[in-house]
């Protein structure tokens, strides 16, 4: 099969979708694997080291698009990518669909099968390739806070970690997942006093375990977040629902409660937000003021550590992208539920229950969709 990696085209993103040792790994199993020229810069990864694993170096999107019969890609394609792409493609890359209808509409009408890395599952429900990057972000998440929470960014003024004589700063973490206990961790490594919400008892014990009861859980209801807002100085929303848009966790009213300089940081951007009054955000202007509240939304944070990001998620996507490539789209996903959970659009139809779901769009059975691919 021919496979293509694009340049990443996304406002502030460096990450590229496969490693010169992913290269190899298709390469030895028979594929022509093609790489834009230049994709792999903002990670550190030159041309000739592609080619020295067997790529095919093709000078723009177009050459890939136009020859590759699977595109593998970081972020979700923009409007030029969705253009570009036709019957007879698979797409593999973060959809985040949800809160994207214009994206939608563009892969509904384009024909191509579209798997989204975000909720292809494995046996034990988890989501495999969205975890690494999950991780980064959580860790991310409090490293950003804690640098915005500094005078000359905008914040209170604050270290997180306190000093000799002066109190640690708090810091609130809403949703206990992998993004969170990410977080989490990082916050008690600073030294800053943390606090972790969630509405999973089970859930709770096992971050008390994790974190060596070394922060303090709180089971998540409104009540028990208003009364924690007036002393929080750092706020991490890191909640999840797959496929479908991120609940709200706080209103704009809410953000009354908050210290003037605290920060927030909405990791759940990419699924629409978890805060009211969240909008996405690049590295380039990471953050923006509402009521004396300092918000942090960037829609792509392990964008910011691209050679970190890059290793981790080809380590992740490889054994996916080759049973694409080995097996064809049809024989891979059938074979495999989880992986079939990943089929977001596919042949002009909306495959993901909970992305047709919040769009309003009717529902086709994955598996029904996938009898319509060409070939």
């Amino acid at each position: 099969m021919r496979v293509g990696i694009p340049t990443e085209i996304k406002p502030g993103e460096y990450r590229v979708a496969m490693t010169p040792a992913g290269v190899r790994e298709l390469c030895e199993h028979g594929h022509d694997v093609l790489v834009e020229a230049g994709a792999g810069e903002g990670s550190a990864i030159g041309d000739e080291q592609y080619a020295a694993q067997g790529a095919r170096i093709v000078p723009d999107a177009a050459a890939v698009f136009g020859e590759a019969e699977l595109i593998v890609k970081v972020k979700e394609p923009q409007p030029g990518e969705i253009a570009m792409l036709r019957p007879g493609h698979t797409l593999f890359t973060y959809l985040h669909l949800a809160p994207d209808p214009a994206q939608t509409d563009g892969l509904v009408a384009s024909g191509a099968a579209c798997i989204a890395y975000e909720t292809v599952t494995d046996a034990r429900g988890a989501l495999p390739l969205l975890a690494p990057m999950s991780e980064i972000a959580g860790r991310l998440a409090t490293q950003a806070g804690a640098f915005m929470l500094e005078k000359a960014a905008g914040g209170r003024g604050l270290l997180l970690g306190g000093a000799p004589g002066v109190a640690a700063g708090r810091v609130m973490v809403i949703g206990g997942g992998v993004v969170g206990t990410a977080a989490a961790r990082v916050a008690i490594g600073m030294g800053a006093e943390t606090y972790v919400f969630d509405r999973s008892i089970p859930r709770l014990r096992q971050i008390e375990t994790e974190l060596n009861d070394r922060c303090s859980t709180v089971f998540s209801t409104t009540l028990s977040i208003e009364q924690t807002l007036p002393e929080a100085d750092l706020v991490i929303g890191a909640v999840l629902v797959p496929g479908a848009k991120a609940p709200r966790l706080l209103t704009r009213a809410q953000l009354g409660l908050m210290k003037r300089g605290a920060v927030l940081v909405d990791v759940s951007i990419d699924q629409g937000g978890c805060f009211e009054t969240s909008r996405p955000t690049t590295h380039d202007d990471p953050t923006y003021e509402v009521d004396g509240v300092i918000h942090y939304c960037v829609s792509n944070m392990p964008g910011g550590v691209p050679i970190t990001a890059t290793y981790a998620l080809t380590n992740a996507t490889l054994p996916y992208v080759a049973a694409l490539a080995d097996r064809g789209v049809a024989a891979a996903l059938g074979a495999d539920p989880g992986f079939l959970a990943g089929l977001n659009v596919c042949a002009g139809d909306v495959t993901n229950r909970a992305v047709a779901d919040d769009q309003g769009r009717e529902f086709t059975p994955p598996e029904d969709a996938l009898r319509r691919l060409p070939g």
